[in-house]
């Protein structure tokens, strides 16, 4: 594994932490995590020739510490300006804890945005390869 790449890459998650937080509503949050997801595989892809699947999914999960400890650290600041992620947290199994509710999706969250980074880090993977292989053979395009 390489710890140093993973840690590098979940600063985009640190920033992405507070920027939920204060700036950033619920429904434009993924025009932001697009292309941090797609920048992270590719990352992942150049520098990792192998286990590239389990290094998005571990960087998903250093993400989901980031995000769910801010989010809980501010979260009256998170819940005055995500009036529907308050909602949610009000109907589940814990309404009145509204942090533990972070606490338990926050994981789950990252798990499954590190299964997304994992999937485009093994497609950078196989797109990379091909870029390389072409430049072996001079040839400048992939082979088909």
């Amino acid at each position: 594994m390489n710890a140093r790449l993973i840690v590098m890459l979940s600063m985009f998650g640190l920033a992405m932490a507070v920027a939920t937080v204060f700036w950033i509503p619920s429904n434009v949050e993924p025009v932001f995590w697009l292309p941090i997801f797609i920048f992270c595989g590719y990352a992942i892809a150049r520098r990792c020739p192998a286990k590239r699947f389990q290094h998005g999914l571990l960087l998903g999960v250093v993400n989901s510490v980031w995000i769910t400890t801010a989010h809980i650290v501010f979260s009256s600041e998170y819940l005055a300006r995500h009036a529907s992620e308050a909602g949610m947290l009000q109907s589940g199994p814990f309404p009145d804890s509204p942090r533990l509710m972070m606490a338990l999706t926050g994981p789950l969250v990252g798990v499954i945005s590190g299964a997304v980074i994992g999937v485009f880090a093994l497609v950078a993977g196989k797109l990379v390869r091909t870029h390389l292989a072409a430049e072996q053979h001079g040839s400048g395009h992939p082979e088909r």
